[in-house]
């Protein structure tokens, strides 16, 4: 499961390793929706800890995640494995995809095309 969000980053945690061979980072993700802000936390593994070091907090970012789920000793776990991020400019971070600001409306010059061309078409 693939997922993508857009936000600010709110902190970004040092690198930790896990055992000699697994290292870890988080970063939290602020996002000012609603009411009340959410602080989502991500985690990076591996290769991918150091894709948010050319970020700094406050910046607005886009993350694209995988929601990631485990069982031990009967305890459930969750997990959002980011794997890649952008950084956008201030004014991408609340667009949504087809929103007003991006829908090419059409004008009256269009209608008047179109009108020219219907009536050769019309089957009565």
């Amino acid at each position: 499961m693939s997922f993508e969000i857009q936000g600010k980053l709110h902190k970004k945690f040092e690198i930790e390793s896990k055992s000699a061979s697994f290292q870890t980072r988080d970063f939290v993700l602020l996002i000012e929706e609603g009411n009340y802000p959410q602080y989502i936390k991500f985690q990076l593994t591996q290769d991918r800890c150091n894709i948010v070091d050319s970020i700094n907090e406050g910046d607005n970012m886009k993350v694209w995640f995988d929601l990631r789920g485990r069982e031990w000793n009967e305890k459930y776990f969750t997990n959002l494995n980011a794997w890649k991020v952008e950084k956008q400019s201030t004014g991408d971070s609340n667009k949504q995809d087809n929103s007003p600001d991006e829908i090419d409306f059409p004008n009256e010059s269009d209608f008047e095309n179109m009108a020219g061309s219907l009536e050769d078409d019309l089957p009565f």
